[in-house]
């Protein structure tokens, strides 16, 4: 199995004793978080960002893949990171942001960040999937020009339809179940203006979060991809504000 160049799983080290575990999006990969985990080492945590099973290779691996192999994943590297640090953050992009809503809610992790993640879909062919999949094997992806970014933006260039009803099962858990159990410090950022969630996705998540601490902040010129696009700077410095009070 042949790994992307620049689809890799990484580990930055840090100086502050503190560790952020990132999760990345459905047909993405680590790299569109690398800019957020530079930003976060050079102020001194130490950040891992794993590639999800069937990501960074080719869309036929991914198509073999499920949720629950996901959450297997994201989960066994905040247990590794709880082992060695005290203080543990998580931090999840789109479909990362789901799987960052439930290890927030099942483990032991000091605050928690929710980017872009969706509780509703704007595609209207949702509803017709458990017919669709059996005639559609992959839609195609609008994707958004980020500039001298998109160096960081390894995603397929389609999305596989068959590992949806997995992704679809695990948003109406997050919806239903784990977002309530969430009891950390969260905050969460969604765009006003992006294509692929729907904006009032985190509202949602905010509105139903159990935690006693939590912020949601809009974005107004940002594609989904918000971690590359202009407000980049500004959704980190919040991070870092946020974690470190």
């Amino acid at each position: 199995m042949e790994i992307i160049k620049g689809a890799e799983s990484y580990r930055l080290e840090g100086t502050n004793k503190k560790a952020v575990l990132l999760i990345h999006g459905y047909t993405g990969t680590p790299d569109e978080m690398r800019p957020l985990g530079d930003y976060l080492n050079s102020v001194g945590y130490t950040v891992r960002c794993e590639r999800l099973p069937g990501h960074g290779t080719t869309v036929e691996d991914l198509k073999k893949t499920t949720a629950k192999d996901w959450f297997a994943t994201a989960s066994n590297a905040c247990k590794e990171l709880l082992d060695e640090f005290d203080d543990v953050y998580v931090c999840g992009l789109s479909m990362g942001g789901l799987l960052a809503i439930k290890v927030a809610a099942t483990m032991p992790v000091k605050k928690a960040a929710f980017l872009a993640t969706p509780i509703f879909l704007p595609d209207r062919r949702i509803k017709f999937y458990p017919i669709l999949k059996f005639f559609i094997k992959e839609l195609p992806k609008r994707k958004k020009n980020y500039g001298n970014m998109m160096k960081y933006n390894h995603s397929y260039e389609v999305m596989p339809t068959k590992p949806l009803g997995s992704l679809f099962a695990l948003m109406n858990d997050v919806k239903n179940k784990f977002v309530k159990q969430v009891k950390v410090p969260a905050i969460v950022f969604q765009s006003t203006i992006e294509h692929t969630v729907v904006p009032k996705s985190a509202q949602y998540i905010y509105d139903n979060l159990g935690s006693a601490k939590k912020e949601l902040h809009w974005l107004n010129h940002s594609g989904h991809l918000i971690t590359l696009d202009k407000e980049r700077m500004q959704v980190f410095a919040e991070i870092e504000r946020f974690f470190q009070e």
